[in-house]
């Protein structure tokens, strides 16, 4: 495997790690509204887990190449003829 290859499955694997993650503090949330607080507890360890994970992937996954700026083409009036 090459170098990108493996930066992309590492962006791969923090995508995935970010969404459960969201999951994750969602349901958090929605135990804590319902007043579960024994059950939100229980998520906390998972929360964290998923958080250092995320953070270790972020710490080796290279910041994207930003993208050339396109060329932009500014829209110019028509001339009216036949006024």
């Amino acid at each position: 495997m090459n170098a990108s290859q493996d930066n992309a499955a590492r962006r791969a694997r923090l995508a995935e790690v970010e969404a459960d993650l969201t999951r994750l503090r969602e349901r958090y949330d929605q135990l804590m509204n319902a007043f579960k607080f024994d059950e939100a507890r229980a998520l906390v360890r998972a929360i964290e887990e998923a958080e250092g994970e995320r953070t270790a992937l972020a710490e080796t996954v290279p910041p994207p190449v930003p993208e050339e700026p396109r060329p932009y083409a500014v829209a110019r009036p028509r001339l009216r003829r036949g006024r």
